[in-house]
């Protein structure tokens, strides 16, 4: 038998078998025996490479199809008659059967090395103190949610390091005040010295915990998000029964967690948001899909703000939910979150618009608008972000939130963009068909939502796109340059006299907002134009001076006094999005490039989801 065996072998070793004693045969058998055992075992004890175990594991995963409707898909086409139909590439990949859903979990665990790998050369990076996130990405089949870390190039811009640093220190002091007064409370009363709830998060706590995690990260605050990862282990419990805002805990609990995941590796976070992903989805339980705005997070009951045009829901909110549940599709491989909101924007892509608009109220039972009140700041704002962000988040993959965000854009112009008498560009409200020539702080994203997507417009409308950003972003500039405090108003108007000031004392607080600083770094990384900066800097002074108090930072009631009065809240939205906005418009362009990366609506990093021969795209039966 043994001769058989190895004169079929094609090594042609048959005839020099039959020279040799059996003796000698059976040595030079157990020899080579031996010599194969150890060539293939080695292969288990090499180190362990990513690139090695990569070529190993990603030999047999399938060839995924095209995208669809996108024309532009890294894969190759389907033949004709292929079995995979092409489907919407952002709902994410998902695996057919447990041998597939095990590959991917292997995967990840490589992956999440290959980060935190990362994460210690840029701890252990003594001269610079921050963490800072490449643009790279881990080249797998998981490639787009594998962002590695790598130390920063130090800018050779002396102001640049030192005005980051100086936002740094602010972090850290309001991080160490609330640390301290108010710990594991929502925010911080700075006056007072004690927590602050917020009708907002229903029974949920820590909102300023999880809304600070990746701005912790990022700025190398390593102490500090050590601490803030042991309370989300120990603390964080969704096990509440109240009500909670379904947009609010949505854009800062689960984007706050996602992102944490996403630059730390750290399952507890995806874990986390995943449990809480699970317990909002109720809040799509309507006769139309569009979700409730109010969900009880125990029994699963949702309702809508009395207030909100007859029980209706709000278009920011309904439609800012997208990004965080497309990426809790990736994480978890469930598609339901995907196709949660999935539904929401085809319902409203059917949906008849008066003059291309869409007004801030939907009725969730009807299906109908509710008054025609427009808005691009507060209960419309978002949405539109959303649209051109998911388009930038699915690699340019997604073409109904293209098609969609310059349909609403080219409406928006027509209808609401104006001009002051003193040549000011802003943006109107729409009541009914008539322009409130009002403007709000929160409007003041829309410059850098118009820079971001500049690139895209249809048409050579791209240079248009980038006037129109400059030109509302100068406008909310001087908003803030004509009040005592240089911090700007909550709304201001440009009629009876008034060009870009409040005229109303409810509209002249300040609650330390990020948008105008947001679009400031945007419009910097875009086009480098150093005014920017400098009008970032004014707001860092500014924020000194008038909004710092002894134990953290406060709002203030009215902008225009040079003797403001504090509102006694540091909310939480000003470590995850102010302060980290000026941060990275002081940091070099490959921190968080927008070539990799995507802010969701709180600033919390998500990012591009990346689309490879690899992945296999879910088909339209299933």
């Amino acid at each position: 038998m043994i001769r058989k065996l190895c004169s079929g072998s094609g090594l042609g070793l048959g005839s020099r078998f039959g020279s040799i004693r059996l003796s000698q045969r059976f040595v030079f058998l157990i020899f080579l025996s031996a010599l194969i055992t150890v060539c293939f075992g080695a292969i288990f004890f090499l180190p362990d490479s990513l690139r090695l175990r990569r070529f190993f594991l990603l030999s047999t995963d399938p060839q995924r199809t095209d995208m669809a409707g996108s024309g532009q898909g890294l894969g190759p086409r389907p033949a004709a008659g292929s079995s995979h139909r092409q489907t919407e590439p952002h709902i994410g990949s998902l695996w057919r059967g447990k041998e597939d859903r095990l590959r991917k979990e292997s995967l990840l665990d490589l992956i999440r090395q290959g980060v935190t790998e990362g994460e210690h050369r840029v701890i252990n990076n003594s001269e610079s103190g921050a963490a800072a996130v490449s643009g790279g990405l881990v080249e797998t089949s998981n490639s787009h949610y594998a962002p590695s870390l790598e130390p920063r190039v130090q800018s050779a811009d002396p102001d640049a390091r030192s005005h980051r640093e100086k936002v740094k220190e602010m972090m850290k002091f309001a991080w160490d005040n609330y640390r301290r007064y108010a710990w594991g409370t929502n925010e911080l009363k700075p006056l007072s010295k004690n927590g602050h709830a917020s009708g907002l998060f229903g029974g949920l706590l820590g909102a300023t915990i999880v809304d600070s995690l990746d701005t912790l990260f990022i700025m190398g605050l390593q102490e500090e998000f050590r601490e803030a990862r042991q309370w989300v282990e120990s603390n964080l419990d969704f096990n509440v029964n109240g009500e909670v805002s379904l947009f609010e805990v949505t854009i800062r609990f689960v984007g706050g967690l996602l992102s944490a995941f996403y630059l730390t590796g750290d399952e507890l976070f995806k874990m986390k948001a995943i449990e809480l992903g699970e317990k909002l989805l109720p809040a799509f339980n309507s006769p139309t899909g569009i979700p409730w705005a109010l969900i009880n997070l125990r029994s699963g009951v949702g309702r809508n703000w009395g207030w909100a045009s007859g029980g209706s829901s709000i278009l920011a909110e309904f439609g800012t939910l997208h990004l965080e549940f497309v990426h809790l599709s990736e994480v978890s491989g469930n598609p339901k979150f995907a196709e949660k909101v999935m539904g929401v924007r085809k319902f409203l892509n059917r949906l008849e618009k008066p003059h291309g608009l869409y007004p801030n109220y939907l009725s969730p039972v009807t299906g109908h608008w509710g008054q025609h009140h427009v808005s691009i700041g507060g209960l419309g704002d978002s949405f539109y972000e959303y649209l051109i962000k998911s388009w930038l988040m699915s690699d340019k993959t997604d073409e109904e939130a293209k098609t969609m965000y310059y349909e609403a854009l080219q409406a928006i112009e027509t209808n609401l963009v104006r001009k002051s008498a003193s040549g000011l560009t802003y943006i109107a409200e729409w009541r009914g068909g008539i322009l409130d020539h009002k403007m709000g702080h929160l409007a003041c994203f829309s410059g850098g939502m118009l820079a971001m997507g500049a690139d895209d417009a249809p048409g050579d409308q791209s240079k248009h796109y980038m006037e129109l950003a400059a030109e509302i972003t100068a406008t909310c500039h001087e908003s803030y340059q004509r009040s005592a405090t240089k911090l700007g108003p909550e709304a201001f108007r440009f009629d009876g006299g008034a060009d870009a000031v409040a005229t109303r004392m409810n509209d002249k607080y300040y609650i330390l907002r990020p948008e105008v600083v947001e679009t400031y770094m945007h419009l910097w990384r875009f086009t480098h134009d150093p005014r920017y900066r400098e009008w970032g800097w004014e707001a860092v002074q500014a924020l000194e001076q008038h909004c710092r108090v002894e134990a953290g930072f406060s709002g203030i009631r009215d902008v225009y006094s040079t003797l403001p009065h504090h509102d006694d809240v540091q909310q939480s939205f000003f470590m995850a999005e102010t302060l980290k906005y000026l941060y990275v418009l002081f940091s070099e362009d490959e921190l968080l490039s927008p070539e990799h990366w995507v802010f969701n609506t709180e600033a919390h990093p998500l990012p591009v989801i990346r689309r490879n021969t690899q992945e296999q795209v879910i088909t339209n039966d299933q």
